[in-house]
Formats: C-alpha cells, structure tokens, sequence
C-alpha cells in the first residue's frame, strides 16, 4: 500500500503542482461519519427508555387516581355482577381513545421528520409502515399492563369496603 501512495503521489505532483496531496481511505471516512450516527442512536435508545419510565409511572399515578375516584362506582358494579374484565375495560377504555389519538398525530410527524432526516444520506433505505405498527403495539401493550396492575387490584378490592364509607 506505502509503494501505491508513492506512485500516486508522483502522479498527482506531476497533475496538480501547487495542490497539497492529501489522502483518504473510503474505509476511514465512512467510520468517522457513522460514528456521530451510532452515538446518536444510543442517546435516543437511552432517553427513550427514561421517557417510557417516566410516563408509564405517570401513567401508573394518573389510573391510581382514576381508581380511587371510582372507588364506589366499581363496588356498585361489583354488587350487580360484574367481573374483573368489565372493570379492566371500563378503567382501560379513555386510555386506549388516548392512544389512537396520540398515534394519529405522531405518526405522520415523525414520518415527516425521519424522512427530512434520511434525505442527507446518498445510500438510504425507505421507511416502512410496519415500524409504526410495531411502535402502536408496543405502545398499547406497555399502556395495557400499566393499566392492568391497578386496574385488576381496583376490581378484586371487597365491594363492601368502598360501600361502606356511604
């Protein structure tokens, strides 16, 4: 490799006089301009994994509080018959409209800006919509055994309990 660089730089010498050569290896470059790229991908997976702590236990704050206001009306239900599923689901019901709603708005924006983003590379890849899919899933799910850990303790709590403060 040394002999192939002094034959090129004779080359260039004898093209370009007054140009300084200067050399770089494909290999070299392509390392330093991914390297921003990686780091920045584990700072994103970082914060992201923080942001979905903290909003699951404001999510866990926000269903305990829903639970304890509807304290009565689920041992009411819980009298008449009904079971632990109807009581999940009408804990659950607000929160998932919230989802569809929140996903109907970030999709298209965040489409928006991964695209904006993936324009400045020569050699890129196009996004597929089942990212977006898997990323609802996932937040569904993480929203629904939130949910289900205070949602299932509401509706298994003795109805006379919640009664009896009446």
């Amino acid at each position: 490799m040394g002999a192939a660089l002094e034959k090129i730089e004779a080359v260039f010498k004898k093209v370009a006089t007054s140009a300084p050569f200067d050399y770089k290896f494909m290999d070299e470059a392509f390392d330093t301009k991914f390297k921003a790229e990686i780091r920045l991908g584990k700072l994103a997976t970082f914060f992201t994994i923080i942001a979905i702590f903290i909003s699951c236990l404001g999510l866990f704050g926000l269903i305990a509080y829903i639970a304890e206001k509807k304290t009565k009306e689920i041992g009411i239900r819980k009298v008449l018959g009904a079971s632990v599923f109807q009581m999940w689901q009408l804990l659950s019901k607000d929160f998932i409209v919230l989802i569809i709603l929140s996903c109907a708005i970030a999709i298209p924006v965040s489409y928006y800006f991964m695209s904006k983003w993936l324009i400045q590379y020569e050699y890129r890849t196009d996004i597929s919509w089942d990212i977006f899919l898997m990323a609802v899933l996932g937040g569904m799910l993480i929203t629904l055994l939130t949910i289900s850990f205070k949602a299932i303790k509401a509706a298994v709590a003795n109805p006379i309990q919640s009664l009896r403060s009446e």
